[in-house]
C-alpha cells in the first residue's frame, strides 16, 4: 500500500518567513536601543552557554541523529521568530494596560511557550516522519529554547549594562549579576519549560489512542506555562524566594527532566535493536549487521574500518549506510507500535532501496572487503 506523503514544501516556507522576519525586527529594536558596545557584550556573554547546551543535545540525539536542517531551523525560530512574536504581544498587552507584573509572570510564559511550541506543532504536522519518539521532542524543544534564550539573554544583558546608573551601580556590576542569574545559574532555563511541550508531542507521536495524540501536547504547552510562570513568578519576588524556587523546584525538575532524557537516549538503543532484529527475520536487512547499527561504539569502530579499507570514500558510503539503516529501524518500530507515518510505506521502500544500493560497497570489519 502507498502511503500518503506530507513532504509540504510549505513548511520551509513558514519557517523562513516568519525566521526572517523575526530577524528584521530584532535587528530593529537592537538599533533603537542606541548602545552598540551594550549589545556587543550582550552578544559575546549571551553565547557562552550556547554551544555546552546544544552539545549537550547533540549527546542525546546520537542514536538517531536528527536532519542538522531541522536542528538549525528550530535555533533560528527560537532565536528571532519567537523572540519577535514575544516582543510584539509583549508590547500589545502593555498598550491595553496589562501591568508589568501579570505581563511577567503570565503574559510572557503563555505567549513565549506559544512561540516555541508552533514550531515544534508545525513539525509535527509536516514533518511528522522526523519525529521517532519523545527524546526526539525534547532535543527540537532544546534548540527552539537554546535559540529564544540566546537572544533574551543579549537584551537582559545589554540592559543591565545600560540601565546600571538607574539602580546606583556600575555597568560591570549590573552586568554581573544578570550574568550570574541567567548565563550561570539558569541557561537551561527556556529549554527546560519548552521541554515539556516536547515530551507532549513525542506522546502523540508514540500513541494510537486519539485523546494523547490530542490530549498531550495540549497538556505539555500547559505544564511548559505553568513551570515558566513559576520561575517568572518567583523572579518579581524578594531575592529569597527566587532562591528558594531554584533550589526547591526547578533543579529538581531540571535534574529529573535530564534523568528522563538519558533514560530515554539509553532506551532507543533496545528499540532500535529489537527493530532491526524483526526487520531481519523478514529479509528487510542482514541480520549480521545489526550489532555494526545498534552500538555507538561499534558505529564507530565500522568507520574506521571502512577509511582503513577503502579511505573517505568508504567512510562516506558508510555513514549513510548506517544512516538510513538506523532511520528505517525506527521507522520499523513505529509500524510495530501501530504509530507509523502515513506515508511509511513509500518511505520504507525509499530507505530499502538505498540500502541495496549502498550495501555491495561497504563492509564491517571481519568481513570481506568488496571488490570494485
Amino acid at each position: 500500500m502507498q502511503g500518503r506523503r506530507r513532504d509540504s514544501a510549505v513548511f520551509t516556507v513558514i519557517v523562513a518567513v516568519l525566521v526572517l522576519l523575526g530577524a528584521v525586527v530584532m535587528a530593529i529594536v537592537f538599533a533603537l536601543t542606541g548602545a552598540p558596545t551594550s549589545l556587543a557584550i550582550g552578544v559575546l556573554l549571551a553565547a557562552v552557554p550556547v554551544g555546552p547546551l546544544i552539545g549537550c543535545y547533540m549527546w542525546l540525539d546520537r542514536y538517531e541523529p536528527e536532519p542538522r536542517s531541522l536542528l538549525v531551523a528550530g535555533l533560528l525560530w527560537g532565536a528571532f521568530a519567537s523572540t519577535a512574536a514575544a516582543l510584539v504581544l509583549g508590547t500589545v498587552g502593555a498598550f491595553i494596560g496589562v501591568s508589568d507584573t501579570a505581563s511577567t509572570v503570565w503574559g510572557a510564559p503563555l505567549t513565549e511557550e506559544a512561540g516555541k511550541g508552533l514550531f515544534l506543532l508545525m513539525l509535527l504536522w509536516w514533518r511528522r516522519h522526523e519525529l521517532d519518539g519523545i527524546l526526539d521532542g525534547i532535543v527540537y524543544a532544546g534548540m527552539v529554547g537554546i535559540g529564544f534564550a540566546f537572544t533574551e539573554n543579549i537584551l537582559y544583558l545589554a540592559a543591565s549594562h545600560m540601565g546600571a546608573e538607574d539602580l546606583g551601580l556600575t555597568g560591570a556590576q549590573a552586568l554581573t549579576g544578570t550574568f550570574v542569574v541567567r548565563i550561570l545559574a539558569s541557561p537551561f532555563a527556556h529549554p527546560l519549560f519548552t521541554a515539556f511541550t516536547g515530551i507532549g508531542i513525542g506522546l502523540a507521536i508514540t500513541r494510537r489512542n486519539r485523546l494523547v495524540q490530542w490530549g498531550a501536547p495540549i497538556a505539555g504547552y500547559v505544564l511548559a506555562v505553568l513551570s515558566h510562570a513559576a520561575w517568572n513568578g518567583a523572579a518579581v519576588r524578594d531575592f529569597g524566594t527566587f532562591v528558594l524556587t531554584y533550589v526547591l523546584v526547578m533543579f529538581p525538575v531540571f535534574v529529573t527532566i535530564v534523568a528522563f532524557a538519558v533514560y530515554r537516549r539509553t532506551r532507543e538503543r533496545r528499540l532500535l535493536a529489537e527493530a532491526l532484529a524483526d526487520a531481519a527475520t523478514r529479509g528487510l536487512i542482514p541480520a549480521s549487521d545489526i550489532p555494526w547499527l545498534v552500538d555507538l561504539a561499534a558505529r564507530r569502530r565500522a568507520r574506521a574500518w571502512a577509511r582503513q579499507s577503502g579511505g573517505d570514500n568508504h567512510v562516506k558510503a558508510m555513514r549513510e549506510y548506517q544512516r538510513v539503516a538506523v532511520e528505517l529501524g525506527f521507522l520499523h518500530h513505529r509500524y510495530l507500535r501501530g504509530t507509523a507515518p502515513e506515508d511509511y510505506a513509500v518511505r520504507g521502500q525509499e530507505h530499502l532501496g538505498a540500502l541495496q544500493l549502498i550495501r555491495p560497497y561497504i563492509s564491517f570489519p571481519g568481513q570481506v572487503v568488496p571488490t570494485r
